[in-house]
């Protein structure tokens, strides 16, 4: 989920934490991330943030993805259904029309996806196909 006030954004960011001991990748979390709104004469705007090309999708009534992580940083743009981003831990969000989140889970290059520890899934509920706009922000760098 989005929020904004008038000096920042608040944006939705799914992560890959490293655990600290195995330098493995664990379970995918939701990371709050603050993004600061400069002033412009009553225009309130970032700092530019690159990005590399972007896609429209348009999933149907009923769309499920089982376990699977974005790779590169993607910022997802709903623009109408709910899209339920769930989490190994029971938490999930649901993201609808006008929501916006980085998609940035993924794995180091050496290692392997284990369908037990890894990734999110991703559901429509509602009956209501998903309208988004997927704008890929970078190529990760690892």
């Amino acid at each position: 989920m989005s929020s904004v006030s008038n000096d920042q954004i608040h944006l939705s960011v799914l992560f890959s934490p490293l655990d600290d001991e195995t330098g493995k990748t664990g379970s995918s979390i939701f990371k709050d991330v603050l993004y600061s709104l400069e002033n412009y004469n009553g225009l309130f705007i970032t700092d530019r943030i690159d990005a590399l090309n972007f896609r429209h999708r348009m999933s149907e009534v009923g769309y499920f993805s089982s376990w699977h992580v974005a790779g590169d940083p993607t910022l997802i743009i709903v623009r109408s259904g709910t899209l339920r981003i769930g989490l190994r831990n029971g938490e999930y969000r649901d993201f609808t029309a006008g929501d916006m989140f980085i998609a940035q889970d993924y794995l180091q290059a050496d290692e392997v996806f284990d369908d037990q520890v890894h990734g999110h899934t991703a559901a429509l509920v509602g009956d209501q196909a998903l309208l988004a706009v997927h704008i890929k922000l970078s190529a990760r760098q690892d």
